[in-house]
């Protein structure tokens, strides 16, 4: 695919050597507390008080595989989010493990339910196993399922998300969608923690496609109870993919390519289990440069001790999940099998 047609912008983008990039005598501990701290004032990420006004609108047991329970809650003043928290009536664990389930751009959360709403979600949903939710219960595990900002419930329409206009109110406010999103997955970690002992607190994951691993990466990165990670579609260069070709306004952070690199930024999840899904054919996010990118993450977990808690799973085909791939590493790294 061409490169945006301001070749100079694009050449000042192929940056050899970030700024953040871990230098050759740093502890990866010290490299991550600043790395993690420049990350967090890139996005804009802000952690003033807030009241989070928890409910639970219902729970639902008719389905004899799980229980369902629907939630809200504020992550700031004034910015509702609302949960659905899956708990399987199969498991033997005291303890479930805890799989949050982030839909890319997508006509909403019901996606990762794997309950079609609109004209073309079936596709969507059998096209990319994108039923996260529903792949979690089978396996005997929670899952935790929310709209991102601009998506489903909040903003999004049956055509899809709409992520223009927060994206650009954030700005206005000196931050970022992304750091959005990132601060309501890690307050959904705390109403979890708060509300539902029967969620095992130290083995809580984070996964997504496309624009839900977009998310998975930033709010992994910054939020170390985030126990493993799997970003599926999500994965290459700043160059190579969102800064060379079209991409959703919500992809974009001011200054970031100057500072990381995608490698770098998984870097800043070592120790921590960690699966990279990436399709062959993904145009949007380039594979050569995902496998360059994963060079520098791998180094990174290597010198964490943690070489074999990092994977790269590439499936045979284009922007999707794949489940019997992504999930065979996922169980690989976490040693959390199949209930």
């Amino acid at each position: 695919m061409p490169l945006d047609p301001y070749s100079g912008m694009v050449n000042r983008l192929k940056i050899d050597s970030p700024a953040y990039r871990k230098i050759e005598n740093e502890s990866v501990a010290d490299w991550q507390e600043r790395t993690r701290a420049r990350l967090a004032q890139l996005l804009g990420i802000t952690n003033e008080a807030w009241e989070p006004n928890f409910r639970i609108e219902w729970t639902n047991d008719e389905n004899p595989a799980q229980t369902e329970i629907r939630f809200t809650f504020e992550s700031e003043k004034d910015i509702e989010v609302a949960c659905h928290l899956l708990l399987p009536r199969n498991a033997t664990q005291e303890k479930l493990p805890l799989i949050i389930c982030l839909q890319g751009h997508s006509t909403g959360m019901h996606i990762s339910l794997g309950r079609p709403k609109f004209p073309g979600d079936e596709e969507t949903i059998s096209g990319g196993d994108r039923d996260f939710a529903r792949q979690v219960i089978a396996r005997g595990q929670a899952a935790l399922v929310l709209d991102q900002r601009g998506m489903g419930e909040r903003g999004g329409t049956e055509h899809g998300p709409a992520c223009q206009q927060p994206t650009m109110q954030a700005l206005m406010l000196g931050t970022t969608l992304i750091a959005g999103r990132c601060r309501d997955v890690s307050r959904a970690i705390d109403m979890v923690a708060a509300h539902f002992p029967q969620i095992d607190a130290e083995k809580i994951a984070l996964m997504g496609n496309s624009g839900g691993g977009t998310t998975t990466f930033y709010a992994a990165a910054l939020d170390t109870r985030i126990s493993a990670a799997m970003p599926s579609c999500a994965f290459s260069s700043y160059l190579a993919s969102i800064g060379a070709q079209y991409h959703c306004v919500c992809n974009y952070v001011p200054g970031i390519a100057n500072d990381l690199d995608m490698g770098d930024l998984a870097g800043l999840i070592a120790p921590r289990p960690l699966v990279i899904v990436s399709g062959k054919d993904d145009p949007i996010f380039p594979i050569d440069a995902a496998k360059e990118q994963f060079t520098i993450t791998a180094d990174i977990y290597a010198q964490a001790g943690a070489s074999d808690k990092a994977r790269h799973v590439i499936g045979p085909e284009g922007h999707r999940f794949y489940a019997a791939l992504g999930w065979a590493a996922f169980d690989e790294v976490t040693g959390w099998k199949k209930m």
